[in-house]
């Protein structure tokens, strides 16, 4: 990092994860997670979800006190880290909002701490790479626009214009602070362009927030789904800047047609976890309505993401690869059912039902790209598969603390599934998708 001196310690928490991930920002297998069959199930238990953290092997901090890395790191990994984890706050924090206007208190207690754990990880990064203070300086103004969302929820819940009004505006002024902040820290940031997107992030959950206190499950979840994409408008003039500013630590080009692919796939997957949460624990929670909604976003999720596999491998393969995704869904649902009924014999048939399909799903992907071993990608399905599981079972034990940390994992987990496809594809179609 190059800034003046004086604001080297504010630094962007991606700088931090840049440096700490630095032999392998997406490879990040180095934490186990165990995940273990609820409700009676008989699902086999599996090592190896990923953690977003790893202890880089670096050298020598430089002057500025950044740590340069032994390997470089990819652009378009660091884009779509970045992308991923701007998702995971605006998951956590509407769960938190939805909760709190809806009486939930449990439920919102836990996904706040999920979020807040969020926020001291980043926070955490920073000052292990540029030191505690500039972990002091960046923690408190990333929390502080959390704090300005609570401020609103309540008023809205509350029905008091005149605070709600007052945390809009505080929200809003805090948009032109944390630009500044980032733009002092990175001379590539322009403040006010960033300034702007820093708005649009706020007024995206904003209407996630007035759609949950209008009881409106549809509009509920069409926002959350609208403030999820924009995320990647604030993400990517950040990795850009990033790399621009530490070109000795990044490969590649973050805005290249192979990282646009990696990004996408992160955030289609990551969604798709989120709504299936939504929607199971709607199912579980006897809300009707939020369910049929949630699982209304969650279908157009898979368009989008058979869309995606259509326009590599042409219409055929997208008519063929649809139903094949919408099934594990299909099988989610007869789940998650059975679970709430206390049907064990039935979830336990599910659960095979789930294992088999990895098998499937893998096969028709391998088949696709040679660049795709059956064998690793079938396992790394099925940690999908028992994650989302350990969400559900958390969901029917009524045990938000295990739910939004159940969670955290099964959507940190699609990096390891997004990741290496898109590297396959890449591979497969070099000059469709160059580096």
């Amino acid at each position: 990092m190059a800034p003046k001196k004086p604001i080297t310690r504010h630094v962007f928490p991606a700088l931090a994860i840049a440096g700490s991930l630095a032999v392998g920002v997406v490879a990040c297998s180095s934490g186990t997670t165990t995940s273990t069959a609820g409700s009676g199930s008989s699902a086999p238990t599996t090592s190896a979800a990923p953690t977003t953290t790893a202890t880089a092997a670096t050298t020598p901090a430089t002057s500025t006190g950044t740590a340069v890395p032994a390997t470089k790191v990819s652009a378009a990994a660091l884009r779509a880290n970045l992308t991923t984890l701007f998702n995971s706050h605006v998951i956590l924090a509407s769960a938190a909002t939805g909760a709190a206007l809806a009486g939930r208190t449990d439920d919102f207690n836990a996904a706040a701490a999920e979020l807040d754990k969020n926020s001291d990880d980043i926070t955490a990064a920073v000052g292990s790479v540029y030191g505690d203070d500039a972990g002091k300086a960046f923690g408190p103004l990333w929390k502080k626009h959390i704090v300005f969302f609570v401020d609103y929820t309540k008023a809205v819940g509350a029905g008091d214009k005149a605070a709600a009004d007052k945390a809009v505006t505080s929200l809003t002024n805090y948009a032109g602070d944390f630009a500044a902040f980032l733009s002092g820290a990175n001379p590539n940031v322009p403040k006010d362009g960033l300034t702007d997107l820093v708005k649009t992030h706020v007024l995206t959950l904003k209407d996630v927030v007035d759609a949950q206190a209008a009881k409106d499950p549809v509009k509920t979840n069409a926002a959350l789904a609208t403030a999820i994409a924009h995320m990647h408008m604030i993400a990517d003039p950040l990795a850009a800047g990033i790399v621009k500013q530490f070109p000795d630590m990044f490969s590649g080009d973050p805005s290249s047609k192979g990282a646009d692919l990696q990004v996408a796939l992160n955030s289609a997957f990551q969604q798709h976890v989120a709504f299936a949460s939504i929607a199971t624990g709607a199912a579980l929670g006897g809300r009707n309505d939020e369910f049929t909604a949630a699982v209304g976003q969650l279908d157009k999720n898979s368009d989008d993401i058979t869309a995606a596999v259509g326009s590599v491998y042409g219409d055929d393969a997208g008519k063929a690869f649809g139903p094949l995704w919408k099934k594990h869904i299909t099988f989610f649902v007869d789940y998650t059912k059975a679970v709430g009924a206390g049907d064990k014999a039935t979830a336990d048939k599910t659960v095979t039902s789930l294992t088999n399909y990895a098998g499937d799903f893998a096969a028709f992907l391998s088949g696709a790209n040679p660049n795709l071993p059956k064998d690793g990608l079938t396992d790394l399905v099925k940690t999908h598969i028992l994650t989302l599981k350990d969400v559900v079972d958390a969901q029917a034990a009524k045990d938000p603390v295990k739910t939004y940390a159940a969670l955290a994992v099964a959507m940190k987990h699609m990096h390891m599934i997004a990741d290496p496809l898109a590297a396959a594809i890449t591979t497969q179609f070099p000059e469709k998708f160059p580096s």
